[in-house]
């Protein structure tokens, strides 16, 4: 992943020596279980998104496509009536 060979490596763990000392190993361990926190809270997360697509287990047994279908509910809106025809021109009614 990062390619480093053994000079670079030696390099990084003098300059690491040269910055924390005898601290070295807290740091070091310290480093280590917070890497580790991040990988199970990761782990956990992933397992959540996981379990979506699985149906669960305490629902029927029953796939979904074979689930009862629901109440249908009627529409409750008026009919359209259409308006009636203007009154034709010769029959109009003036006084």
């Amino acid at each position: 992943m990062f390619n480093l060979g053994p000079t670079e490596l030696i390099f990084f763990g003098v300059i690491a020596l040269m910055l924390f000392g005898r601290k070295l190993p807290e740091v070091a361990r310290n480093l280590g279980g917070s890497y580790r926190e991040l990988r199970k809270h990761l782990t956990d997360f992933q397992r959540e998104f996981q379990g979506w697509d699985r149906p669960d287990p305490r629902a029927s047994s029953k796939p979904a496509w074979q689930a009862p279908e629901p109440e249908k509910i009627e529409t409750t809106a008026p009919k359209f009536v259409p308006p009636p025809p203007p009154p034709a021109e010769g029959n109009s009614v003036e006084e």
